[in-house]
Protein backbone atom coordinates (compact mmCIF):
# COMPACT_ATOMS: atom_id res chain seq x y z
CA UNK A 1 0.00 0.00 0.00
CA UNK A 2 1.33 3.38 -0.79
CA UNK A 3 1.36 6.04 1.91
CA UNK A 4 -1.70 8.06 0.21
CA UNK A 5 -3.81 4.56 0.51
CA UNK A 6 -2.31 4.26 3.90
CA UNK A 7 -3.38 8.19 5.37
CA UNK A 8 -6.66 7.75 3.44
CA UNK A 9 -7.58 4.32 5.20
CA UNK A 10 -6.62 6.21 8.69
CA UNK A 11 -8.74 9.07 8.10
CA UNK A 12 -11.73 6.37 7.10
CA UNK A 13 -11.50 4.29 10.63
CA UNK A 14 -10.92 8.06 12.26
CA UNK A 15 -14.76 8.71 10.78
CA UNK A 16 -15.90 5.68 12.18
CA UNK A 17 -14.42 6.11 15.43
CA UNK A 18 -17.06 7.67 16.82
CA UNK A 19 -19.62 4.69 16.26
CA UNK A 20 -17.09 2.64 18.52
CA UNK A 21 -16.70 4.92 21.04
CA UNK A 22 -20.34 5.46 21.34
CA UNK A 23 -20.88 1.81 22.13
CA UNK A 24 -18.47 2.22 24.66
CA UNK A 25 -19.57 5.48 26.50
CA UNK A 26 -23.08 4.47 26.46
CA UNK A 27 -22.46 0.50 27.68
CA UNK A 28 -20.73 2.11 30.74
CA UNK A 29 -23.14 5.05 30.91
CA UNK A 30 -25.79 2.08 31.87
CA UNK A 31 -23.98 -1.19 32.62
CA UNK A 32 -22.28 0.81 35.71
CA UNK A 33 -25.75 1.75 37.66
CA UNK A 34 -27.33 -1.44 36.73
CA UNK A 35 -24.55 -3.61 37.31
CA UNK A 36 -24.81 -1.59 41.25
CA UNK A 37 -28.50 -2.50 41.37
CA UNK A 38 -28.20 -6.59 40.36
CA UNK A 39 -25.41 -6.90 43.13
CA UNK A 40 -28.38 -5.39 45.90
CA UNK A 41 -30.96 -7.56 44.13
CA UNK A 42 -28.38 -11.18 44.51
CA UNK A 43 -27.71 -9.75 48.18
CA UNK A 44 -31.54 -9.36 48.75
CA UNK A 45 -32.71 -11.89 51.59
CA UNK A 46 -35.80 -12.39 49.50
CA UNK A 47 -34.81 -15.74 47.82
CA UNK A 48 -37.01 -15.62 45.16
CA UNK A 49 -35.56 -12.21 43.71
CA UNK A 50 -32.01 -13.57 44.35
CA UNK A 51 -32.05 -16.39 42.64
CA UNK A 52 -33.89 -14.88 39.62
CA UNK A 53 -30.38 -12.22 39.88
CA UNK A 54 -28.35 -15.26 39.88
CA UNK A 55 -30.11 -17.07 36.97
CA UNK A 56 -29.82 -13.46 34.81
CA UNK A 57 -26.23 -13.42 35.75
CA UNK A 58 -25.43 -16.99 34.86
CA UNK A 59 -26.98 -16.58 31.12
CA UNK A 60 -24.95 -13.46 30.59
CA UNK A 61 -21.69 -14.66 32.11
CA UNK A 62 -21.91 -18.39 30.58
CA UNK A 63 -23.36 -17.84 26.99
CA UNK A 64 -20.66 -15.56 24.37
CA UNK A 65 -21.54 -11.64 23.88
CA UNK A 66 -21.65 -12.44 20.48
CA UNK A 67 -24.53 -14.37 20.50
CA UNK A 68 -26.20 -12.11 22.96
CA UNK A 69 -26.02 -9.71 20.40
CA UNK A 70 -27.06 -11.78 17.77
CA UNK A 71 -30.52 -12.50 19.31
CA UNK A 72 -30.99 -8.70 20.05
CA UNK A 73 -30.91 -8.27 16.57
CA UNK A 74 -33.29 -10.27 15.45
CA UNK A 75 -35.11 -10.89 19.09
CA UNK A 76 -37.98 -8.42 17.71
CA UNK A 77 -38.69 -9.37 14.07
CA UNK A 78 -39.35 -12.92 15.40
CA UNK A 79 -41.39 -12.14 18.60
CA UNK A 80 -43.69 -10.48 16.35
CA UNK A 81 -44.31 -13.54 14.20
CA UNK A 82 -44.76 -15.53 17.58
CA UNK A 83 -48.38 -16.40 17.76
CA UNK A 84 -47.91 -16.96 21.67
CA UNK A 85 -47.00 -13.16 21.76
CA UNK A 86 -48.88 -11.35 24.59
CA UNK A 87 -50.72 -8.40 22.60
CA UNK A 88 -49.39 -5.60 25.12
CA UNK A 89 -45.96 -7.00 24.30
CA UNK A 90 -46.72 -7.52 20.86
CA UNK A 91 -48.34 -3.50 20.63
CA UNK A 92 -45.17 -2.23 21.81
CA UNK A 93 -42.91 -4.38 19.57
CA UNK A 94 -45.11 -2.96 16.40
CA UNK A 95 -43.91 0.31 17.52
CA UNK A 96 -40.18 -0.26 16.34
CA UNK A 97 -39.32 0.77 13.18
CA UNK A 98 -36.50 -1.82 12.41
CA UNK A 99 -35.31 -0.41 9.43
CA UNK A 100 -34.88 2.55 11.43
CA UNK A 101 -30.89 3.50 11.57
CA UNK A 102 -31.12 3.25 15.45
CA UNK A 103 -32.77 0.40 15.76
CA UNK A 104 -29.33 -1.43 15.43
CA UNK A 105 -27.51 0.63 18.15
CA UNK A 106 -30.13 0.39 20.81
CA UNK A 107 -30.23 -3.32 20.34
CA UNK A 108 -26.25 -3.61 20.33
CA UNK A 109 -26.31 -0.92 23.46
CA UNK A 110 -29.03 -3.75 25.11
CA UNK A 111 -27.23 -6.29 24.93
CA UNK A 112 -23.57 -4.66 25.72
CA UNK A 113 -25.37 -3.11 28.79
CA UNK A 114 -26.90 -6.82 30.19
CA UNK A 115 -24.14 -8.77 30.04
CA UNK A 116 -21.51 -5.66 30.99
CA UNK A 117 -24.11 -5.57 34.37
CA UNK A 118 -24.08 -8.88 35.23
CA UNK A 119 -19.63 -8.93 35.32
CA UNK A 120 -19.94 -5.56 37.45
CA UNK A 121 -22.47 -6.44 39.50
CA UNK A 122 -20.41 -9.72 40.73
CA UNK A 123 -17.51 -7.42 41.01
CA UNK A 124 -19.45 -4.89 43.00
CA UNK A 125 -21.38 -7.56 45.25
CA UNK A 126 -17.43 -8.89 45.77
CA UNK A 127 -16.33 -5.71 47.07
CA UNK A 128 -19.40 -5.30 49.22
CA UNK A 129 -19.19 -8.31 51.13
CA UNK A 130 -15.34 -7.93 51.67
CA UNK A 131 -16.26 -4.79 53.99
CA UNK A 132 -16.08 -6.32 57.54
CA UNK A 133 -19.63 -6.48 58.87
CA UNK A 134 -18.11 -4.55 61.94
CA UNK A 135 -17.95 -1.28 60.11
CA UNK A 136 -21.91 -1.85 59.92
CA UNK A 137 -22.26 -2.38 63.60
CA UNK A 138 -20.40 1.03 64.21
CA UNK A 139 -21.87 3.16 61.92
CA UNK A 140 -25.10 1.98 63.63
CA UNK A 141 -24.19 2.65 67.15
CA UNK A 142 -22.81 6.19 65.88
CA UNK A 143 -26.27 6.60 64.75
CA UNK A 144 -26.31 6.40 61.33
CA UNK A 145 -28.90 4.58 59.20
CA UNK A 146 -28.56 2.47 57.02
CA UNK A 147 -27.91 4.71 54.14
CA UNK A 148 -25.94 6.66 55.51
CA UNK A 149 -23.77 3.96 56.36
CA UNK A 150 -23.67 2.46 52.84
CA UNK A 151 -23.51 5.80 50.39
CA UNK A 152 -20.70 7.91 53.25
CA UNK A 153 -19.05 4.56 54.60
CA UNK A 154 -18.97 2.18 52.96
CA UNK A 155 -19.34 2.87 49.29
CA UNK A 156 -15.93 4.96 49.08
CA UNK A 157 -14.34 1.75 50.48
CA UNK A 158 -16.36 -0.30 47.94
CA UNK A 159 -14.96 1.77 44.91
CA UNK A 160 -11.35 1.69 46.09
CA UNK A 161 -11.60 -2.18 45.65
CA UNK A 162 -13.05 -2.60 42.63
CA UNK A 163 -11.21 -0.60 40.74
CA UNK A 164 -8.48 -3.06 39.88
CA UNK A 165 -11.49 -5.48 38.99
CA UNK A 166 -13.59 -2.93 36.94
CA UNK A 167 -10.82 -1.30 35.04
CA UNK A 168 -9.96 -5.09 33.39
CA UNK A 169 -13.98 -5.24 32.52
CA UNK A 170 -13.61 -1.66 31.13
CA UNK A 171 -10.35 -2.40 28.64
CA UNK A 172 -12.04 -5.42 27.81
CA UNK A 173 -14.97 -3.84 26.65
CA UNK A 174 -13.39 -1.46 24.54
CA UNK A 175 -12.34 -4.58 22.54
CA UNK A 176 -15.29 -5.85 22.41
CA UNK A 177 -17.03 -3.08 20.78
CA UNK A 178 -15.17 -4.99 17.73
CA UNK A 179 -17.96 -7.44 18.38
CA UNK A 180 -20.71 -5.22 17.05
CA UNK A 181 -19.20 -5.26 13.36
CA UNK A 182 -20.44 -8.78 12.82
CA UNK A 183 -24.39 -7.15 13.47
CA UNK A 184 -22.76 -5.60 11.28
CA UNK A 185 -22.63 -1.99 12.75
CA UNK A 186 -20.39 0.44 11.19
CA UNK A 187 -17.79 0.67 13.44
CA UNK A 188 -13.71 0.51 13.27
CA UNK A 189 -13.60 -3.18 12.90
CA UNK A 190 -16.39 -3.44 10.08
CA UNK A 191 -15.02 -0.79 7.86
CA UNK A 192 -11.45 -2.43 8.51
CA UNK A 193 -12.80 -5.79 7.42
CA UNK A 194 -14.52 -4.28 4.44
CA UNK A 195 -11.06 -2.54 3.17
CA UNK A 196 -9.09 -6.17 3.41
CA UNK A 197 -10.58 -7.01 0.07
CA UNK A 198 -10.55 -3.67 -1.29
CA UNK A 199 -6.75 -3.19 -0.60
CA UNK A 200 -6.01 -6.92 -0.70
CA UNK A 201 -4.00 -6.47 2.26
CA UNK A 202 -4.39 -7.22 6.10
CA UNK A 203 -3.01 -4.05 6.83
CA UNK A 204 -6.89 -2.09 7.35
CA UNK A 205 -6.51 -4.67 9.98
CA UNK A 206 -3.54 -4.10 12.01
CA UNK A 207 -4.63 -0.31 12.04
CA UNK A 208 -7.43 -1.21 13.63
CA UNK A 209 -5.70 -3.13 16.02
CA UNK A 210 -3.56 -0.40 16.79
CA UNK A 211 -6.56 1.67 17.28
CA UNK A 212 -7.88 -0.11 20.08
CA UNK A 213 -4.30 -0.99 21.26
CA UNK A 214 -4.27 2.71 21.94
CA UNK A 215 -7.57 2.83 23.70
CA UNK A 216 -6.27 0.18 25.92
CA UNK A 217 -3.19 1.71 26.57
CA UNK A 218 -4.67 4.97 27.36
CA UNK A 219 -7.28 3.34 29.64
CA UNK A 220 -4.65 1.48 31.50
CA UNK A 221 -2.51 4.98 32.55
CA UNK A 222 -6.17 6.45 33.38
CA UNK A 223 -6.63 3.74 36.05
CA UNK A 224 -3.60 3.88 37.27
CA UNK A 225 -3.28 6.94 37.99
CA UNK A 226 -7.29 6.62 39.75
CA UNK A 227 -5.99 3.40 41.69
CA UNK A 228 -3.30 5.87 43.15
CA UNK A 229 -5.52 8.59 43.77
CA UNK A 230 -7.52 6.22 45.83
CA UNK A 231 -4.62 4.70 47.84
CA UNK A 232 -5.73 6.70 50.55
CA UNK A 233 -5.66 3.24 52.97
CA UNK A 234 -4.42 -0.04 52.96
Amino acid sequence: MTKEQIGNLFGLMLEYLPPTLKIFGFTLLWSIPLGMVVALLKMCRFKPVSWLTNIYILIMRGTPLLLQLIVAQYSVPYLRKWSGCPSFLKNLLDGIDIRSSGYIFNMLLIAFVLNYAAYFAEIFRGGIEAIPKGQYEAAGALGFSRLQTFFRIILPQVVKRVVPASSNEIITLIKDTSLASAIPYMEIMYIAKKQVPTYASLLPLFMAGLFYFVFAMVLTLVFSYIEKKLNYYK
